[in-house]
């Protein structure tokens, strides 16, 4: 049975599910119940075999605006004990986000600040509105975005995280496209449609090859090309090359007909 959340709606189509965070009228700003709340939806989704692709979105003009003000407000009355508590239940929410083993798309439009670009940045790929504008904004409240920072720094390389971590300027949709922090951009009411098309491409591929796709990325990257590495892929691919899965996808393309996860 799905389970009910206080701050977010999780809507299923075919084998898309779609979470909505539901606080429009900040700007699905995230306070501890978001949070919370986030965390356990991909956890219940990532057991539900029946859903092979998961979108995360937010409600009304806005992504996320990151951090609630009244959230930050009591974290910053917060001892360094309190901070830390808090700090670990935000990075195990978007560990959760990001470790998922099917794909994840972040539907993004409006803005996506702070926190909101890390969410956007722990998804596997992410489709913006020609309008979306992300921002690292944190050292403007004399902090810094250290808990989303390994997922902008996968999407972005250092080199642009020096500048945007350290400028906290306004990134637009074009440039969070040149940068990677985005896959496409498309106009605001085409948006649904591109993240249509691109569940759909996922869904024609093997759930378990992509979930062994994600974990051999993981693997690999940051690692020099050496003979550990050759060695590894090898033996990654001849695992690989042994399930069912493979055989059923193999002779299914041989025999031209639909492979077993696509009946």
């Amino acid at each position: 049975m799905a389970h009910h959340y206080e701050t977010l709606e999780v809507e299923r189509s075919g084998r898309v599910a779609t979470i909505w965070m539901n606080r429009p009228e900040v700007f699905n700003a995230f306070n501890e119940q978001l949070i919370a709340d986030l965390g356990q939806a991909c956890a219940e989704l990532d057991a539900d075999a029946g859903v092979r692709v998961v979108v995360l979105a937010g409600r009304g003009r806005h992504f996320s605006a990151g951090a609630d003000l009244n959230w930050m407000k009591r974290a910053s009355a917060f001892g360094e004990a309190e901070n830390l508590a808090d700090a670990r239940r935000f990075a195990r929410m978007l560990r959760a986000l990001s470790d998922m083993s099917k794909p994840t798309i972040a539907r993004v439009q409006g803005a996506a600040l702070g926190g909101g670009t890390g969410l956007a940045a722990a998804c596997d790929m992410a489709v913006a509105t020609s309008d979306a504008v992300f921002s690292t904004s944190e050292v403007k409240f004399g902090i810094i975005p250290s808990v989303i920072s390994p997922y902008v720094l996968r999407a972005v390389g250092p080199r642009h995280a020096l500048r945007i971590f350290q400028s906290a300027e306004r990134v637009s949709a074009e440039r969070a496209l040149a940068i990677g922090l985005v896959g496409e951009v498309v106009a605001v009411d085409a948006l649904d449609a591109a993240v249509a098309a691109l569940a759909d491409t996922l869904i024609a591929g093997a759930p378990q090859a992509q979930k062994a796709a994600k974990d051999l990325i993981a693997a690999v990257t940051g690692r020099p090309i050496d003979d550990t590495v050759s060695e590894e892929t090898a033996q990654r691919i001849a695992r690989q090359r042994a399930t069912d899965e493979a055989r059923d996808g193999i002779t299914a393309f041989l025999e031209k007909r639909q492979p077993a996860w696509l009946l």
